[in-house]
């Protein structure tokens, strides 16, 4: 079961990158981007650095250069690349990273043919759902570099990361009404889970109602039309000054054309759907929606409590919850507890998932975490009032 899993993981991973010309998988449109080779590089890194080098006897590293090349923050195993200059490395060749996966998944398989250990399997796991995790990036930074060619290349004619809408539950439930008391947050369960999300405490909500809906895109226009953008008392200063000095005024994607709102999607340039849910706007303009509303958003215990009353998962939702650790967290020793708890710091949680999210990767308790100014990741608004 475990070998199924990595072995389906790592051929999406692949499967992702067929539509790819080798230039595509070469540039870096940004420093909080990586190139797609160095998405399917790193994450045989971790494969290799994390399980390969320390429980496999005789192990040979493919290549000595690359623990340098495709490490991403673990200070513990060493020095790095300079993280902005990823898409700088045109050697090695797209050929020798695959090289170099196919190369990870032979050692890798013949260690879970054998009696592994489970602390292994531990790590085998982690490693999967560290490359689902780059999945999605590799799809949200491919999306960002593809949409500054002002051809709008076409990634895929057929995409399925282009709208998504609001079911029916949520056209016939306007609101969802929780009421005050104490609660249980955190995972519990055997199965797979980040340590961010163990801690299972008890938390105190007060009366709330959560939409069952999200924010879509024709009542964001609605926003942007009544102002939004350029009316301070509905932002943060920090948000205003980041809307400011980047003039910000719409969503990330969206562009004018002759009057009409379009936005790039990995289908190419489309006209603006306005039914379809709103996508790629940071923290701060969530917040100044919900301000301008009259409402608010909701906290990440808040979504928790009242998430199996809703559909989600087509948009990470924002919350109003810094990304904070739970009680009893503690950072597990050597590179695997850089894994979350350093980041700790400075980042908003959004719950849920997106469009662009593998299947069965996330979970009700399931933390992601940004910065508040980050607009690539396919995220949302679910209001709260």
């Amino acid at each position: 079961m475990l070998l199924a899993h990595y072995q389906t993981t790592r051929e999406r991973t692949e499967s992702l990158c067929a539509p790819l010309n080798t230039e595509d998988y070469i540039p870096q449109a940004a420093d909080f981007t990586s190139p797609p080779k160095w998405h399917l590089a790193h994450t045989t890194w971790f494969f290799e650095e994390m399980i390969l080098t320390k429980y496999m006897a005789d192990y040979v590293v493919f290549d000595a250069h690359f623990g340098f090349l495709f490490n991403s923050y673990y200070h513990s195993v060493g020095e790095r690349a300079v993280r902005a200059q990823r898409g700088l490395m045109t050697r090695p060749t797209v050929d020798q990273v695959y090289q170099y996966r196919h190369y990870v998944d032979e050692h890798i398989q013949g260690l879970l043919k054998g009696e592994a250990p489970e602390e292994v399997k531990e790590l085998v796991k982690l490693g999967i759902h560290h490359e689902q995790q780059h999945q999605e990036l590799l799809l949200t930074d491919l999306k960002y570099t593809l949409s500054l060619n002002p051809m709008y290349p076409v990634y895929q004619k057929d995409s399925n990361l282009v709208a998504g809408h609001n079911d029916s539950q949520a056209a016939s439930e306007s609101w969802i009404a929780i009421q005050e008391g104490v609660y249980e947050v955190g995972y519990a369960g055997d199965d797979f889970c980040f340590d961010n999300e163990q801690g299972r405490h008890k938390v105190y909500v007060q009366d709330f109602e959560i939409s069952a809906s999200l924010v879509t895109n024709g009542e964001y226009i609605e926003f942007i039309e009544a102002g939004g953008y350029d009316t301070f008392s509905y932002w943060f200063d920090e948000g205003w000054a980041w809307r400011c000095k980047h003039q910000i005024n719409s969503p990330l994607y969206w562009t004018k054309i002759e009057g009409q709102w379009h936005y790039y999607t990995l289908a190419g340039l489309k006209p603006l759907d306005r039914d379809a849910l709103l996508s790629h706007v940071s923290y701060y303009e969530a917040s100044a929606f919900a301000c301008w509303k009259k409402m608010r958003l909701a906290t990440e215990f808040e979504w928790e409590v009242a998430s199996s009353r809703f559909s989600w998962g087509q948009r990470w939702e924002w919350t109003a919850s810094a990304y904070h650790p739970y009680p009893k967290f503690s950072i597990s020793d050597g590179a695997v507890g850089e894994y979350n708890g350093k980041f700790m710091v400075n980042q908003m949680v959004l719950r849920g998932g997106s469009v662009a999210t593998t299947e069965g990767h996330s979970r009700a308790t399931y933390r992601n975490f940004f910065h508040p100014h980050f607009q690539w990741q396919y995220s949302g608004i679910r209001l709260v009032k």
